[in-house]
């Protein structure tokens, strides 16, 4: 397996990911469209046959395949989409770097270095020649840092294709992740009754309802019913908005609301479980009305660690004498339908950290762990499709 590294370019690698950094694509925004031009043309360059899909106007997926024998496929998967710049940088976040062996800029490790890595790789397959047993699918998604559009309409479309197994290139340090717990956003409107501050009682408080809720919130004793690999989920709120002015009574207040999802569990019934309770603790009526708006709803997803995938990714990273130790996530990624929804087995292994490097200032990743991903890639699929 030691050849198919000849056939992996560290500077084509390279230039790949600046490029895809130079192609802004924050979301919100629904601003994808340039920075998949830029991987369809790289990808068609590199050997493999392009198609794009919009998923909303300005907003294609993209799949990229090298073709391969009758039998099942491997399918990696990656995100166009990437967070806000924000502030912080020490230069200008969509004009990449290369400091000291690593490439700065917005996306460098989450994940436009995960996508070239990939792209890289399945091109080294293409130029060497290999016979594989079935196709290696490149899926490049939409919309994974808020809602999940791409991959939602990506498993629709494709619920009879065939996999033996889906590597998701988030950034994990090229660890093997073979668990990652799901998420669901709950979006919490409360209306109450205004009123002069003077007087309270004419009035009903939303704020006093959203503390409330709070408070129902945090004495949710999910740590009663864990999952044996990922542990228990968890709430956690992360927006409030309310009120009017200091001397009134609140008329309306917000929250948004995380729920971090362990497998079983769906966005649906974690909502109504919460309004059930709301409803219990007598926060609603007598002027306060509570609306809960669910939005993203990722699953979570466990691969067994004797799954093909999980230990041919291990052998691979072996072969490379990379660490093969297993770990679970507490994000959350598209893996998550590609498994529910698709039945495939799913891992995420990819270059960079989603701790110390993704969505924050001077984001960055590491030349020589793209390659190394590269290298794991290609090998992967040897040894699945070889």
């Amino acid at each position: 397996m030691r050849d198919i590294d000849q056939f992996i370019d560290a500077d084509a690698l390279t230039d790949l990911t600046v490029a895809l950094i130079e192609a802004p694509s924050e979301n919100p925004g629904g601003t994808e469209a340039a920075a998949v031009a830029v991987f369809a043309d790289a990808c068609r360059e590199l050997g493999l046959t392009v198609s794009t899909t919009d998923v909303e106007p300005n907003r294609p997926n993209l799949t990229a395949t090298l073709p391969g024998g009758t039998g099942p496929g491997l399918m990696f998967l990656g995100h166009s989409d990437v967070v806000p710049a924000g502030p912080g940088w020490t230069g200008d976040a969509y004009t990449p770097r290369i400091v000291d062996g690593t490439i700065v800029g917005r996306g460098s490790a989450d994940m436009k270095g995960g996508l070239a890595a990939i792209a890289i790789a399945m091109g080294a397959l293409s130029a060497a020649g290999v016979e594989l047993s079935g196709p290696v699918e490149l899926v490049c998604t939409v919309d994974e840092e808020d809602s999940g559009l791409g991959a939602r309409d990506y498993v629709t479309q494709q619920r009879n294709s065939s996999f033996l197994g889906c590597v998701v290139a988030e950034p994990t340090g090229l660890r093997i992740v073979h668990g990652c717990r799901g998420a669901a956003y709950v979006h919490i409107d409360i209306t109450g009754r205004a009123a002069h501050s003077g007087r309270p009682s004419d009035g009903r408080s939303a704020i006093n309802a959203a503390a409330a809720i709070i408070d129902v919130i945090n004495s949710d004793d999910l740590a009663a019913t864990p999952d044996p690999t990922l542990g228990p989920g968890s709430w956690n709120v992360g927006l409030i908005e309310g009120g009017q002015t200091i001397s009134t009574v609140a008329p309306m207040c917000y929250l948004g609301v995380d729920r971090r999802l362990i497998p079983g569990e769906r966005m649906t019934e974690v909502t109504d479980r919460l309004s059930a309770r709301i409803d219990a603790a007598g926060i609603t009526g007598d002027g306060i009305d509570v609306t809960l708006r669910p939005t993203l709803d990722t699953p979570a997803f466990v691969t067994a660690p004797d799954d093909r995938l999980v230990t041919d990714s291990a052998a691979a990273l072996a072969d490379l004498n990379l660490p093969s130790e297993l770990s679970t996530w507490s994000a959350a990624c598209d893996g998550g339908f590609i498994s529910r929804e698709l039945g495939v087995p799913a891992i995420v292994l990819g270059p960079g950290d989603i701790n110390s490097q993704a969505h924050q200032p001077d984001e960055s990743v590491a030349i020589s762990e793209l390659v190394s991903a590269a290298k794991t890639y290609a090998r992967i699929a040897l040894r699945m499709l070889g």
